[in-house]
């Protein structure tokens, strides 16, 4: 067969033949031509189906979007958490943070109150009111050490953390801050705790006060670990402040106060 054939393919797979052939092995031609064509189409419908393809998903790699949500939502929880978490130290650490609630106030010690009630009997109140009073200022002086310890937990959060606390409870970020940064707020508080205690008199005042009981009849010694109490006491009555903050935004629209807390937490 002898033959002088151009074969042209254009966009889309168009076909431009140019050429002759002679007619000995005709049949043979057209039966390459035939396939010819039939593989330029299917490429031409291959490509066109890509380009849906690839108009369909907006140039979006797969996945990206899954992973933008994940970003999203990591945000918006984080923002919640600082949003949460400043408004309990900011409620805390003001005059009356600690005293001014009934559900936080320090009182006395439970091992001390026999001691407290016996005082209080024979004349000694306004001591002991002066000493309640003390403890939940020395609270009140050390509450914003935590804004800068909870503003780390939220920096380290991953995003596996942030699944597990949308999807949790309503508590479920405060029991992860009560999981990473009870040691360090124990540390930062306690000392900032003693030194306000010893500044304001509340370690004297207990002294006094102990020494008072001790001196009446039939009253055995006491021996108590103050600066520990007030410590502990101050660091539950933070973390439960931050659980109401946290319960709010959960379930009150009106405590979503951003755009990416009502995106984040709208449908929940």
């Amino acid at each position: 067969m002898r033959a002088h054939l151009v074969i042209e393919c254009g966009k889309r797979g168009s076909v431009c033949l140019k050429g002759r052939s002679t007619m000995k092995g005709g049949s043979e031609m057209k039966t390459f031509l035939v396939s010819f064509l039939m593989l330029c189409t299917a490429m031409s419908v291959q490509a066109a189906g890509l380009d849906e393809m690839l108009r369909s998903l907006g140039g979006t790699p797969k996945g990206s979007q899954s992973s933008s949500d994940d970003g999203t939502t990591a945000a918006g929880l984080k923002e919640a958490l600082a949003v949460g978490t400043e408004n309990a130290v900011r409620s805390l650490s003001k005059p009356d943070g600690y005293f001014g609630n009934e559900l936080v106030k320090i009182l006395m010690p439970e091992k001390l109150r026999e001691v407290g009630d016996v005082l209080r009997k024979v004349g000694y109140e306004r001591q002991v009111d002066e000493f309640v009073l003390s403890m939940n200022r020395a609270a009140e002086k050390a509450a914003p050490q935590a804004a800068s310890i909870f503003g780390d937990a939220i920096r380290e959060m991953t995003f596996d953390d942030a699944r597990k606390i949308l999807s949790g409870g309503d508590t479920a970020a405060t029991d992860f801050f009560r999981e990473k940064t009870h040691d360090r707020l124990y540390a930062a508080f306690k000392p900032v705790i003693s030194s306000s205690m010893d500044k304001v008199g509340t370690t004297k005042s207990y002294k006094d006060l102990i020494g008072k009981y001790e001196s009446l009849p039939f009253m055995g010694s006491q021996s108590f670990d103050l600066d520990h109490y007030v410590t502990n006491k101050a660091l539950d009555g933070l973390f439960l402040v931050v659980g109401q903050e946290e319960k709010k935004i959960r379930t009150d629209p009106a405590a979503r106060v951003t755009d990416l807390l009502k995106s984040v937490f709208g449908g929940k």
